[in-house]
Formats: C-alpha cells, structure tokens, sequence
C-alpha cells in the first residue's frame, strides 16, 4: 500500500486546490474584502495569505475589457454565480450538487453541470469526482440527469444531443505493469493503477459509444511525465471538448498530452505532448483552427522552475503562435485545475484556478480586467486551510444571457 506521504502528495494537494466544501456568499465593502474578515483595524490579521491580499474586483479597464458576465462555481460549494466586470452577481443557480468539477452554458441556454456524487472507490473518494451529469434552466429546474459512478472532472452535451463524460476503470494488470514513469511502489494498494475512457451516452444514460486509452495510447511511449508522481492514475483526463466536425480533444494530465480523436474511427488523429506541455489543462479549438490551453507547468522538461501561461498551438506545425506568460513567470502560476478562453474582441480570459484569479488579458498581454472569487471554504477550516479554488470560468454576451434567460419556466 502507497505510504502516507504519496497520498498527501497526490489527493490532499489537489483536495487544497479544488475545495473540499465552500463557504456561502460573503458580503463585500467596496474594496472587495468579505464582510466579517478580521483586518487591521480590528486589530487582527486575516490568517489567509490569498484571501488577505484582496478579494473580489482587482481592476477594470472598461474601454478595453470584453462586455459581458462571466460564469463559475466555486469548488466546494453547490451554487453556480454570473459577475458582471465590476463583480456584482447578477443570477445564481443552485445545484443539487457541489461541482465535480464545472459548468457552462449550453448553445441553447441551459446550464449544463457535472456534479459530485461521491463513493468507495478510488475515483470516487477523488476531489476531481463527478458522478452527475445534468441540464438546468435559468430558474434552476433540472431537465435531466445522468450518474454515473466512473464519472471525473468533465462532461459536455454534445451536438447531437448526447452526453460525453470522462470516465476511469481500474488497467487490467498486464497493462498496469507496462507504465512507466512516477514513484515505484506508489500504486493503489500498491498494485492497481487506473486509467480514463470516454463514454457517449445518451441523456437517459444509454451507453451508445466507448473510446478507451489503453487500446489507443502506449503505457511505455506516454508515459508519466513527472518522476515524482505517484502511480495510482495513468492518463488522468481532465478536459474533454468537441469539435465542429464532431471529433473531440481530449486533455491528459498525467502525461502531459493532449489529443484529437476521430470520433467514426477512434483514430488518433493529432497529438501534442512535453515539452512544450506540462500537466495541461482545457483544450478549445479557436475558429482559426488553433487549440488554446491553460498550460499549468508543474514540472516542465524544457524549464529549470515550474510556471504557468496560456498558449495557442498550430495543430498543423505544434507551434506555439501566441502565449501570455509573466516576464517574471513564477508570478502567474496554478499547478492543477484552471483554463483559458479566447473571447469576441480577440482577448482572452485566463483563469488561475488554484487561487480563484480571473484575469483578462489583450493579444499584447496587458491586463484589463481582474477578478478573485470570495468564496473561501470550508468555513469549519482554519483560516489557512480555506481556498477559493475555481476549475474553469467562461465569460458570456449580452445574446448568450438573453438566450439564458429565455430557458425559464
């Protein structure tokens, strides 16, 4: 069995950034501190460095910035908030569910949510459970709902109105013994390793297709990427995304990979791994062809330190066209969870999970608007073990909201 320290390094840790329970809404002064956190002039310091250098709206330049409400759901609790550029909420959503791990509006105006619904397993005693699947209106009733207990970070409604969700079973032991990479002995139970497959469901839950990694992928070639990782997962796949066309790119944590999947075939039809990727995270195709993602860079085989950006790739040469990263890079810098998005008026929207940061950035790098969620949780924690961890944030126009709004019942 994998000793006590493999399993802090592994699950505490990613428990710390995406939450373990949320705290409710905290009222705000204009300086965008919450209401009832201990501050100098009550004579005490706030024991929560991030929550400490500030909260809510960070800056806004209004000329610059892109028009519309950004959408996310802070990691611990089951409320889903819209912000407007000056960090007033303007809608909630209240959820059966704490997040396992987002959501996102639909092209039709629904909420589409992957929730958690934990359990005895490995993956389902995971902080990247899901286990629900759901469609919401703008009033919050909820349309449909698909569980299942495989079920990880991410699920999308699909085109054809199907579901597709990330899901995880236990390698076949003859599988298990080829990955390479990570720490000898760090297995679960010190034996077992698991690994992803994609399931295509229906919103009643028929199961209609299946793509699994290890009829696709090598464990000796893709291998873990960082020797210091524990051996209890592979893959680990934390972002999935469909394409015009239907066929779909799939995020691989573990392996620092991301790939394009023919969804007829199941062929692998575009692959990107380390360098220049380190434990990446949401994968979007741009409509210039592009993919844009959040490149975490928790141990980088080109880099000497770890840091974070966000980078858009040519699929067709793997270069790296455009990229916002510090000049000073460990000043930007989210290890797990976080994504980016490429916005109307050519900015982009970056969010630095781990630390609950929203930020928009021009196509020069210049930041003209910035956000830190207030939700810090749990509030039974000390102050220094709450976070206010976010997985992903989206921005929405003024016709998306519209489009929303028209949902309700």
């Amino acid at each position: 069995m994998a000793d006590s320290r493999s399993r802090l390094s592994r699950r505490a840790f990613v428990a710390s950034a995406v939450g373990v329970a949320a705290g409710t809404l905290a009222d705000r002064s204009a300086a965008g501190q919450p209401a009832g956190a201990a501050g100098a002039a009550g004579g005490a310091v706030d024991q929560n460095p991030i929550r400490r250098r500030g909260v809510g709206l960070r800056g806004l330049d209004e000329a610059r910035a892109c028009p519309g409400l950004t959408l996310f759901a802070p990691a611990g609790g089951s409320d889903v908030y819209l912000i407007d550029l000056r960090g007033n909420v303007v809608h909630t959503w209240k959820t059966p569910y704490r997040p396992g791990l987002y959501g996102y509006l639909t092209e039709r105006g629904t909420l589409f949510f992957n929730g958690q619904i934990p359990n005895d397993t490995f993956i389902g005693k995971s902080p990247f459970m899901g286990g629900a699947a759901l469609e919401m209106d703008w009033n919050g009733r909820v349309l449909w709902e698909v569980r299942r207990p495989d079920h990880h970070h991410d699920g999308r409604l699909l085109k054809n109105g199907n579901i597709v969700l990330l899901c995880s079973r236990e390698l076949p032991d003859e599988i298990a013994r080829r990955v390479r990479g990570g720490r000898p002995g760090s297995e679960v139970n010190g034996r077992t390793i698991w690994a992803d497959y994609l399931v295509e469901a229906t919103t009643t839950g028929e199961v209609v297709w299946e793509w699994r990694t290890w009829e696709h992928l090598d464990p000796e070639r893709d291998a873990l990427t960082a020797l210091q990782d524990d051996r209890s997962e592979w893959t680990h796949a934390n972002g999935v995304f469909e394409e015009p066309d239907g066929n779909l790119l799939v995020s691989f944590r573990n392996i620092s990979t991301v790939i394009r999947i023919d969804r007829p075939t199941g062929r692998i039809l575009w692959k990107l791994g380390a360098p220049p990727l380190s434990g990446q995270h949401a994968p979007t195709l741009l409509a210039n062809g592009n993919v844009l993602l959040f490149d975490n860079g928790p141990h980088r085989l080109d880099e000497s330190f770890p840091f974070s950006r966000a980078i858009e790739v040519n699929p067709a040469t793997n270069e790296i066209v455009w990229k916002y990263q510090e000049p000073r890079p460990f000043n930007f810098y989210s290890p797990r969870i976080s994504n980016a998005e490429r916005l109307p008026n050519g900015n982009t929207l970056i969010n630095e999970g781990v630390f609950g940061r929203f930020f928009e950035v021009t196509p020069a790098g210049d930041v003209v608007w910035e956000f830190v969620n207030p939700h810090f949780g749990p509030e039974s924690a000390a102050p220094k073990l709450q976070n206010n961890g976010v997985f992903r944030a989206y921005r929405y126009s003024a016709d998306q909201i519209a489009r929303a709004r028209a949902t309700a019942r």
